[in-house]
C-alpha cells in the first residue's frame, strides 16, 4: 500500500512538473509550424485564417481542431506523421490559451 501511495506521488508530482514544459514545447511547436500563418497571437488574417478568439473557432471542440491539424482544413496542411499525437494535443491547449 505504501509503495503505491509513494508511486502515486511520485506520478502526480512529476505531471506538474512538467506541465511547464509541455506548455514550452507546444509554444515552441506553434510558432515553428502556425505562427506564420494564424499569427504569433492567434488573431489570424493571413491567408483567411481565423481569430482563434472568435465565437466560430471557441464553438469548435477539442476533437475538432484536433481533426483539423491532422487533416488540414482548406489551405492548411495536415499535421498527420508529421507531429504526434502528444504534439497535436498540446497545440489544441495552447490554441485555447490564445483565444483568452
Amino acid at each position: 500500500m505504501k509503495r503505491v501511495l509513494v508511486a502515486a506521488l511520485a506520478c502526480s508530482l512529476l505531471a506538474v512538473c512538467a506541465s511547464p514544459a509541455l506548455a514550452d514545447d507546444a509554444q515552441a511547436t506553434y510558432k515553428a509550424k502556425c505562427a506564420m500563418c494564424h499569427g504569433a497571437d492567434g488573431k489570424g488574417g493571413k491567408m483567411g485564417t481565423r481569430d482563434f478568439a472568435s465565437p466560430e473557432v471557441k464553438a469548435e471542440t477539442d476533437a475538432q481542431l484536433t481533426d483539423i491539424i491532422t487533416k488540414g482544413k482548406g489551405k492548411m496542411p495536415g499535421y498527420s506523421g508529421k507531429l504526434s499525437d502528444e504534439d497535436i494535443k498540446g497545440l489544441v491547449t495552447y490554441i485555447r490559451s490564445l483565444a483568452k
